[in-house]
């Protein structure tokens, strides 16, 4: 698309904080190719955000597909959510919750007293409903320090959207970076102007979230059921032995008992068991959701083991695009080529929290060699009916755990439900 963007950034910025200047500003420079762009439906001029714009001879089409990437931390979400921001027509959103959970978690203690988990999954859905429309502006209720006439240094993670690092957001940034740089978006781009991010999230045509904050798939059904969004939940899992480990090396302070234990061989008494088994308790509970089969999860859920993204990395990539009803392109391709056969060798790019270059296949099962049989035992034990539920294999012995040429990876497909 042919477009003057920084153009189109320096009148915007000229009337900073007043949402419809911005957008008639954006309308007003678009020429050629980028006519047209936006359209408006029946529904959406319904739709009060939009139908001043609408009136004024103006249309918006909102986006057509909602993807959300559902998982647990340390699970390979990072990696997989990467898939979908190589697509350059989905605009792709970095775990936008923390910001509803860091707001909650810095309230008063009289109010954290007063939140209860179905308070916090309603603001949480609340902001995916919002994400999912582009009104990125429904964030300034919970980004801290507050945004500021629509602009903001806080966004977390910014750099691992595109489509925030590139025009119209930013005209200094161009593609974002591949390379594990938490910080180059922020210095080339500046502040954030969420005006410009919800524009170019409707110019992009479709969205994806990734999130590790839903505990369980059954918190999803007023989204699913919501007429206003055509959902599809990608719901990735991981060997909870294989997120430990996971954990213990990328969040070490907080894992420091049972880094201890690993270590030493011996349990401290302060170590908290619930770090591993409230993970078990939502995936179970996700997967005796999944095997009801519900109405509202059907044509709209697709379970993925990380372990068979990262054997069959091609392969699976091809099935989540046909999932999600979206072309898999050259630049995705691209991407999963580079990025699943690398060989790193700098210890700081494998310290990276969130790196997503590896080799996949290597990395998959890599836990085997980090952890002691007796954490792995207890894991086994605290987390059976999990291990059993995805498809995941006990070991009986330190031997058969390192031994690295017999995978603990049942081979057994997962019903995507239609």
């Amino acid at each position: 698309m042919e477009c003057s963007w920084k153009t189109v950034l320096l009148l915007v910025c000229a009337s900073l904080g007043v949402q419809y200047t911005a957008i008639r500003t954006l309308r007003d420079s678009l020429s050629g190719p980028c006519q047209g762009a936006y359209r408006c439906s029946t529904r959406h001029y319904r739709d009060s955000r939009w139908r001043s714009v609408c009136n004024d001879g103006w249309t918006v089409e909102l986006p057509r597909k909602h993807i959300l990437l559902f998982a647990t931390t340390r699970s390979g979400s990072s990696f997989t959510g990467q898939l979908l921001n190589q697509h350059p027509e989905i605009f792709y959103v970095f775990e936008p919750l923390f910001h509803v959970q860091q707001a909650f978690t810095n309230s008063s203690s009289r109010l954290r007293r007063s939140l209860d988990r179905r308070a916090l999954l309603g603001a949480y859905r609340d902001l995916l409903l919002n994400l999912f429309t582009c009104d990125l502006h429904f964030m300034e209720n919970y980004i801290r320090p507050q945004p500021q006439e629509h602009l903001t240094s806080s966004f977390f993670r910014r750099s691992s959207s595109h489509a925030l690092c590139s025009p119209p957001v930013c005209t200094e940034g161009g593609e974002a970076s591949s390379l594990p740089d938490e910080a180059w978006c922020p210095k080339k781009c500046g502040s954030l102007n969420l005006t410009l991010a919800s524009m170019s999230c409707l110019s992009r045509g479709h969205v994806a979230i990734k999130t590790v904050r839903v505990p369980e798939v059954g918190d999803l059904r007023t989204l699913t059921e919501d007429p206003r969004l055509d959902l599809k939940i990608i719901h990735l899992v991981r060997d909870p032995r294989a997120v430990l480990a996971s954990r213990m090396m990328a969040f070490s302070d907080q894992f420091r008992a049972w880094k201890i234990w690993n270590a030493t061989g011996r349990q401290p008494r302060y170590v908290d068991l619930s770090q591993i088994t409230s993970t078990c308790k939502d995936m179970t509970a996700s997967a005796e959701t999944v095997l009801q089969k519900p109405a509202w999860l059907r044509g709209r859920y697709m379970p993925v083991r990380y372990e068979d993204l990262a054997f069959n990395p091609k392969e699976k990539a091809a099935e989540i695009y046909r999932f999600v009803g979206l072309e898999m392109e050259d630049r995705v391709r691209l991407w999963v080529e580079k990025n699943t056969k690398s060989n790193v060798v700098s210890p700081l790019e494998w310290n990276y929290r969130y790196s997503t270059s590896r080799d996949s296949r290597a990395t998959a099962e890599s836990w085997r060699l980090r952890l002691s049989f007796d954490v792995v035992r207890t894991v086994q034990n605290l987390c059976n009916d999990t291990l059993a539920l995805l498809g995941y294999k006990l070991v009986q012995s330190a031997a058969q755990l390192r031994n690295l040429s017999h995978s603990l990876v049942d081979n057994v497909t997962f019903e995507v439900l239609t």
